[in-house]
């Protein structure tokens, strides 16, 4: 038997919108051992890549001298077709609001809205640096929105990503929301907790969060908790492997209520010990108990899912709760 294959190569080429935080990306992969080079010229980037055996981290974008979103597509593909290494496309994205609010705040001028016949506004120079950069974005593997992300957040989400490359598996996020402040983006199952009956109309449960057993206890009595546990867990079993089959090296269950600190947090500490006890890598995060959390938005991509509730409960308890302002 000959010596076993030799690893590949980890390549991740960083781009996206100026101002979405491609240099904040490229600093956690610099702190993950990863040879960072920032707007390298297209021409010389092949031959940086082919150079050396340490994992390589590189910033394309729109500010790269000789910058083509055809060239580039091009030379992705040819990266992709090597051997002796893996690529991975990581493009950072916010809402056109966000970045206009963040070009204000720090006066910076916009790389494609310099005046003249490139636009006069930073709003023009975002639009077309979208348009330019639309074919990178369909290729990524990895499309992180920054609008509502706080930098710790950012962090760790790529330290997920590429610093367990070694860990075998898949690993999993659970994270409890309150859905008034909105749906995370890195959401790729959500499900709705609103159906249960609400501890916070319990007046002695009402400053507990749903590590307090008797938050725990109360949630758990409800008689349609019981079945919707079976019928997600029963959902995960064959869920989870064909994900990781597929190639998934990270997802995120969220699990949302109305205030994110009593029914969502029981069934994310419950699912979370759940998924770990299986044999998954997990991580638990409660969003509405982190202080200083940002919200997030509706707008997130995320998979939808019910399970175990009956459609006129739902209708009952939502409609109460939306009348009522919970902390």
């Amino acid at each position: 038997m000959g010596p076993p294959p030799a690893a590949r190569r980890q390549v991740v080429l960083v781009t996206g919108l100026s101002g979405a935080g491609k240099a904040s990306i490229l600093r956690v992969l610099e702190d993950l051992g990863y040879e960072t080079i920032d707007n390298p010229p297209l021409s010389v980037l092949e031959a940086v890549v082919a150079d050396g055996g340490q994992p390589i981290a590189a910033g394309v974008d729109s500010r790269t001298r000789d910058f083509d979103a055809a060239a580039a597509m091009r030379l992705l593909e040819r990266l992709r077709e090597r051997a002796d290494i893996t690529v991975t496309v990581v493009f950072a994205t916010a809402e056109p609001d966000v970045l206009l609010r963040r070009f204000t705040e720090t006066r910076r001028r916009h790389p494609l809205a310099p005046g003249g016949p490139l636009g006069h506004s930073v709003a023009e120079g975002i639009a077309r640096e979208a348009a330019l950069l639309a074919p990178l974005r369909e290729t990524a593997e990895m499309v992180v929105d920054t609008s509502d992300l706080p930098l710790p957040e950012l962090r760790r989400m790529i330290e997920r990503r590429f610093g367990t490359e070694g860990a075998p598996g898949m690993g999993v996020s659970v994270l409890s929301f309150a859905f008034p402040k909105g749906l995370p983006r890195e959401a790729d199952l959500v499900f709705d907790l609103r159906f249960l009956r609400n501890p916070h109309y319990v007046e002695a449960l009402r400053p507990l969060t749903g590590r307090d057993a008797a938050v725990a206890a109360y949630i758990e009595a409800d008689p349609d908790f019981a079945p919707f546990w079976r019928c997600m867990t029963d959902m995960m079993r064959p869920l989870l492997p064909r994900f990781a089959q597929e190639g998934k090296k990270y997802l995120t269950i969220a699990l949302g209520c109305t205030g994110g600190k009593h029914r969502s947090v029981l069934a994310a500490e419950r699912l979370a010990h759940h998924l770990q006890s299986s044999g998954w890598r997990v991580e638990l995060h409660h969003r509405e108990l982190s202080a200083g959390a940002a919200p997030g938005t509706d707008r997130g991509k995320a998979t939808m899912a019910s399970c175990g509730a009956r459609d006129a409960d739902v209708g009952r308890l939502a409609g109460r709760e939306a009348l009522t302002q919970v902390s």
